[in-house]
C-alpha cells in the first residue's frame, strides 16, 4: 500500500501534535515532517518532496500564503492543504490563487482532515462545508455581473446540482450519497467548479 507523506506546518506545538497523533493512527498515512515557522515548511519541503503539506495560515518568519506560493513554485507535484480558523473569503481565495488544494478550518472533525488529506492526494480540492459556502456565498454576490452569465453557460446540470448541495452545507459524501456518484465524481465536479 502506498503510504501519504505528509509533512505538517504548524506553529503551536500542541496542536502540530495533536495533528501528528491523529495522522500517526491513520493507515497508509505517514508524518514525515514537522515545520514551526513557514521558513521551515519550505525548506523541509524541498527536502522531504512530502505528497501533501497540512499548512497553517498565520505561522512566524513566513506567513503560511507565502510559504504555500513558494512551494507550489519549487515543487509543483507537492500538493498544499491550509488547515487554519480563518474563515474570511478573502483569505481562501488567496491561499486558492496561491496554489493550495484545499482549505480546512481548525473546527472540522477529525475525520474531515483525514478525507481532505485522501481527497487532495487523489488530485481532487477539498473544502471544509462552511467554507465551500463562503465561496458560494461570494460567487452569488458577486455574480450578477457579465461573468456569471458566461460561468452558468459553462456549467452541466450535475455540476449545478453539486454546486446547489455545496451552497447547502453538504459534504462531497453526503453529496455523492444524494446523487448516487462516487465521491471522487463529486470532488471532479468541486474542482471544475472553482
Amino acid at each position: 500500500m502506498t503510504r501519504i507523506r505528509v509533512l505538517l506546518a504548524e506553529d503551536h506545538t500542541i496542536v502540530r501534535k495533536g495533528i501528528r497523533s491523529l495522522l500517526d493512527d491513520e493507515p497508509g498515512i505517514e508524518v514525515v515532517g514537522e515545520a514551526d515557522n513557514g521558513r521551515d515548511a519550505v525548506a523541509q519541503a524541498e527536502t522531504l518532496v512530502p505528497d501533501i503539506v497540512v499548512m497553517d495560515h498565520t505561522m512566524p518568519l513566513l506567513n503560511g500564503l507565502e510559504a504555500t506560493r513558494q512551494i507550489r513554485k519549487l515543487l509543483p507535484q507537492v500538493h498544499v492543504l491550509i488547515l487554519t480558523m480563518h474563515t474570511n473569503e478573502e483569505y481562501v481565495f488567496q491561499f486558492l490563487q496561491a496554489g493550495a488544494a484545499g482549505y480546512l478550518v481548525k473546527q472540522t472533525a477529525p475525520n474531515e482532515l483525514v478525507a481532505a488529506i485522501r481527497a487532495v492526494y487523489a488530485g481532487d480540492s477539498f473544502l471544509s462545508p462552511s467554507i465551500s459556502k463562503t465561496v458560494i456565498d461570494e460567487y452569488v454576490r458577486t455574480g450578477e455581473s457579465a461573468g456569471r452569465a458566461a460561468f452558468d453557460s459553462t456549467l452541466t446540470e450535475r455540476e449545478r446540482e453539486v454546486l446547489q448541495l455545496i451552497a447547502e452545507g453538504f459534504t462531497n459524501q453526503a453529496i455523492a450519497q444524494q446523487l448516487q456518484i462516487s465521491v471522487k465524481t463529486v470532488g471532479v465536479h468541486r474542482l471544475n467548479l472553482m
